[in-house]
């Protein structure tokens, strides 16, 4: 079986290292900067994103994606959801609509406010495609730690075939037919871990911490119900499984970003001393947007967003959650 890989991070490393221990399996990963693919070739790793993994001999790195998608039987796209749309376009014509497309990306778009696997749907067409969702930082999945995901799809006969191929003994595999559901969960935890950052970052504490993550949660299937998603799937792997995750990692992006604002660092000086994407930051944008136009309550979503692009101060931005008029939890 032939996999190939779409998007060269850490994340799709991981995905590359984990489908390669199962014998008979062919991997490809495509990453769209020629020299960082050579590199990765040569060097047998992902030096600059996931340094100290070593990539087993089943799994090819190239900058051509003919050569990434010949003959493939699945394809999972791991390309920041900022610039998906971009890269599916430019390659349409290499991907065959006859192969299952895997997602296992997190946010959504800020200028359709589309969600990963729409955006996949809108440009390539008639496609089947499986979200693959849940607590599961790359470090720890490429160093074999035990990890639980959940594969959803309409298509359950499809959703298994998923289960099926990215199952092992360290990683498990659910299935799930809310779709939906998986990706908000997926976006919104990025935009909580943020707010959990601040947290941090301004010295709080734990009961500060652990009232975001269940406020958040509220925020999370209150949005979730808003779009028809299953209240369920938000209390499961997909929701708060990922929420605790980010929120609790030394690994999360996201919360790392809340904490050097919380500490007093300005965004952009923050995001230009990263070397990877953190969603959350431009689902904040997204997120706001349709609370605001389908009139959803988010007010832990709306103080992040501020803190992010109007530029108000983190400890303001607490004030306004602390001295909201009291409610009936």
């Amino acid at each position: 079986m032939k996999i190939t890989i779409l998007g060269g991070g850490a994340m799709a490393t991981a995905c590359a290292v984990l489908l390669a221990e199962k014998p008979n399996r062919v991997v490809s990963i495509w990453a769209r900067n020629p020299d960082y693919a050579a590199q990765m070739q040569q060097s047998r790793e992902n030096q600059r994103l996931l340094p100290g993994i070593a990539l087993p001999d089943a799994i090819t790195v190239t900058s051509d994606i003919a050569d990434a998608v010949a003959g493939t039987d699945m394809v999972v796209v791991s390309v920041p959801t900022a610039f998906l749309r971009d890269a599916l376009t430019q390659h349409r014509q290499a991907l065959s609509a006859t192969v299952p497309i895997v997602s296992v990306l997190k946010g959504i778009e800020n200028e359709t406010l589309l969600r990963p696997s729409q955006i996949i749907e809108e440009v390539l067409g008639n496609i089947r495609v499986v979200v693959l969702a849940g607590p599961s930082h790359a470090e720890e999945i490429a160093r074999r730690l035990p990890a639980s995901v959940v594969a959803a799809s309409a298509d359950h006969s499809l959703a298994c075939l998923v289960q099926e191929v990215f199952s092992t003994d360290r990683f498990r595999v659910y299935t799930n037919e809310d779709v939906v559901g998986v990706e908000l969960g997926g976006a919104l935890k990025n935009v909580l871990a943020i707010a959990v950052g601040i947290c941090d970052g301004l010295g709080f504490g734990d009961n500060a911490k652990s009232a975001l993550m269940t406020r958040g949660l509220v925020e999370m299937s209150r949005f979730g119900a808003a779009f028809g998603a299953d209240t369920n799937t938000l209390f499961g792997l997909a929701g708060i499984g990922d929420l605790i995750t980010t929120c609790v990692s030394p690994f999360g992006r996201n919360r790392h970003v809340g904490e050097r604002l919380g500490k007093g660092e300005t965004l952009d000086d923050i995001l230009n001393s990263m070397s990877a994407v953190a969603e959350g930051v431009r689902t904040t944008r997204s997120v706001q947007q349709l609370a605001e136009n389908f009139s959803i309550d988010m007010p832990i979503t709306r103080e992040v967003y501020e803190v992010l692009f109007e530029g108000k101060n983190p400890a303001a931005a607490t004030d306004s959650l602390m001295c909201r008029p009291p409610k009936v939890e």
